[in-house]
C-alpha cells in the first residue's frame, strides 16, 4: 500500500512557475507508475484531468497536450518522491493537483490508479 502527500501548491501570476512534490510512504514505491491529475473548480472527482505520468524507473514520461513543453514530471525513488515542475503557468492551469500511484503501468485514465493523495491547490492569476 502507498500513501501519498502532495505539497508545493500556491498562488502564482500567469507566466510564473511552481514545483509540486508528492512524498510517498511504503517500501514498494519504486514498483509503481505515478501520475499527476488536476481537478478544476466545479468539476467532480471522476472528471479529474490527466496531466502527466511516469513509469517506475523514470525512463518513460507522458503528458497531456495542454501541458506538453511547459510541465515536467520526474521521480526520485531513493526519496520516494515524485515531482511536477510547472513553467509558463496559465490561468487555465488553476486546479487542485493530485498525485496517484498505479500498480500496473503508466496510464492517462483516472480509473486505473489505485492510490491518491489529498491534493494541493494551484491558483494562477491573470
Amino acid at each position: 500500500q502507498v500513501q501519498l502527500v502532495e505539497s508545493g501548491g500556491g498562488l502564482v501570476q500567469a507566466g510564473g512557475s511552481l514545483r509540486l512534490s508528492c512524498a510517498a510512504s511504503g517500501r514498494t514505491f519504486s514498483r509503481y507508475a505515478l501520475g499527476w491529475f488536476r481537478q478544476a473548480p466545479g468539476k467532480k472527482r471522476e472528471e479529474r484531468e490527466f496531466v502527466a505520468s511516469i513509469n517506475w524507473s523514470g525512463a518513460n514520461t507522458y503528458y497531456a497536450d495542454s501541458v506538453k513543453g511547459r510541465f515536467t514530471i520526474s521521480r526520485d525513488n531513493s526519496k520516494t518522491t515524485v515531482y511536477l515542475q510547472m513553467y509558463s503557468l496559465k490561468p487555465e492551469d488553476t486546479a487542485d493537483y493530485y498525485c496517484a500511484a498505479d500498480s500496473w503501468s503508466t496510464s492517462d485514465r483516472y480509473i486505473d490508479y489505485d492510490y491518491w493523495g489529498q491534493g494541493t491547490q494551484v491558483t494562477v492569476s491573470s
